[in-house]
């Protein structure tokens, strides 16, 4: 329980980051789709499953807390959009439909520092390793299209880094348990299907 009341807690700054959002950018599809996501982020945390183990490491801890809360700051200025509406819109849209077969897929396996839970090896995970990152990874590549200036991309492309590295330190930690590391010569894409 006490798991499940921190994490429910470590969510509470998306709340306001959403709200955060809204004041400054209005409504947007982009913005409907990352409050999706958000909830599809929190309302799974309130039912997790408790991890068999966890990262003790200092490190991965640190990294986990920026890289779940860097584009939280408010650190994007006002941009414009380089692309036509349908164009960001669409690609939010492919977004939220990976982030909603990621999370389908998933379960109640859901944390932010590495823990080793079920493995999920079906779904979304048949293809790809970490299809929440590529969720995350095409909703900021649709915020990147509706709010273009080069500092909005530049802090944008550093959360993107955090995605990445993130996902391959995780996985430094879970390769150790045999399953996990075979799962990993099953499917080697860590991003995108058969490329990455």
């Amino acid at each position: 329980m006490l798991d499940r009341a921190i994490a429910t807690v470590a969510c509470i700054p998306f709340v306001f980051f959403g709200y955060e959002r809204y004041l400054h950018g209005g409504l947007t599809l982009p913005l409907i789709i990352l409050w999706i996501e958000l909830a599809m982020l929190i309302v799974p945390m309130l039912v997790r499953r408790p991890p068999k183990r966890v990262t003790a490491n200092p490190w991965l801890w640190l990294l986990t807390y920026v890289e779940t809360y860097w584009l939280l700051m408010p650190i994007l200025g006002p941009g414009r959009p380089i692309v036509s509406r349908t164009v960001y819109d669409v690609v939010a849209l492919v977004g939220l439909g990976i982030c909603v077969w990621g999370r389908v897929s998933l379960g109640r396996n859901i944390g932010f520092v590495p823990a080793q839970r079920e493995l999920v090896a079906e779904g979304a995970y048949k293809y790809v390793r970490h299809p929440l990152y590529t969720s995350l990874l095409v909703v900021d590549l649709s915020v990147a299209l509706a709010v273009y200036s080069p500092r909005n991309v530049v802090l944008i492309a550093i959360g993107m880094f955090w995605f990445l590295l993130k996902s391959v330190v995780e996985e430094g930690f879970l390769k150790s348990d045999p399953q996990y590391a075979a799962y990993m010569q099953r499917v080697r894409a860590r991003w995108i299907p058969f490329v990455v």
